[in-house]
């Protein structure tokens, strides 16, 4: 439901991602034995929109456990750095870039807030900065994150950035077939489920949920207004789980309505770019 703001917020947020981590590195979702044996872990139009990473740096914000972050390096970047405040989670993304063989200075991962990257990171400019599903919705400060997120992007560089779709926070939870909620609530979503998207059945005790519905408008906006150049807006029509009961999982992995209902857009992504000369 919507609330106000509590105070505790960022810290409730903390202890959910902590306690989420071990779940998630021992469970199905990411399977992180396949993906030490070869499976990628990045979706195929994150591939096509970012393009050829060889040589170059890339910075991922609030990289979770690090499984995408390590995929841009499989894929040929010089070097990646994985930021996120969870302790747990940075510890656990450091294990499988020793199991590949990645030292420190291709693969490094930090502990800090994302807002303060700028101190936490090792470098000051990166070729590209990434940030993947699930990330802005726990945070409150767009125009902040932004500046945060525009600010390392080395000149010729560009953010890219996926989210979910802001619409399927306003459709019914059963169905998805019905507008239910605000989508231009300024209010945050608090909620006390236990479980995890990873496995919904998980015994949980850190279950506040905290987060913010920003609109598609607002998030492509604020990097535009922290200097750099909007190269695209991309929607699409699948989703990495089963938000809704009535999605159907296709041969690709991915959740979508049935052919007889309307599609929506559930997920989009944004490249933002700075200009070579500035």
């Amino acid at each position: 439901m919507y609330s106000s703001t509590p105070e505790d917020w960022h810290e409730a947020d903390r202890a959910r991602r902590d306690e989420r981590v071990a779940i998630h590195a021992a469970g199905d979702f990411y399977d992180l034995d396949a993906f030490l044996a070869g499976k990628d872990a990045l979706r195929g139009f994150e591939l096509a929109e970012v393009g050829d990473v060889t040589g170059r740096t890339l910075l991922h914000l609030q990289c979770h456990i690090g499984l995408d972050t390590l995929s841009w390096a499989r894929h040929g970047a010089a070097q990646v750095v994985g930021l996120d405040f969870s302790e747990p989670a940075v510890d656990t993304a450091r294990g499988p870039a020793r199991s590949l063989g990645l030292p420190p200075e291709r693969a490094a991962f930090v502990v800090s807030d994302v807002y303060d990257a700028a101190q936490g990171v090792p470098d000051t400019a990166h070729d590209i900065v990434y940030t993947c599903l699930g990330a802005l919705n726990r945070l409150l400060e767009r125009r902040r994150w932004a500046e945060t997120a525009a600010s390392p992007v080395a000149p010729g560089g560009f953010l890219h950035l996926a989210e979910f779709h802001p619409l399927t926070d306003c459709l019914d939870d059963e169905t998805g077939s019905t507008i239910t909620y605000d989508y231009f609530s300024p209010d945050p979503w608090v909620d006390e489920s236990p479980g995890t998207y990873a496995d919904f059945g998980a015994a949980t005790v850190h279950n506040r949920s905290v987060e913010w519905q920003h609109t598609v408008g607002e998030v492509v906006s604020a990097p535009a207004a922290a200097g750099l150049r909007i190269e695209f807006l991309h929607e699409h029509d699948a989703s990495l789980f089963a938000r809704y009961p009535a999605l159907v999982r296709h041969a690709d992995g991915y959740y979508r309505f049935p052919a007889d209902r309307p599609r929506i857009p559930m997920t989009y992504s944004v490249r933002a770019s700075r200009p070579a000369g500035g």
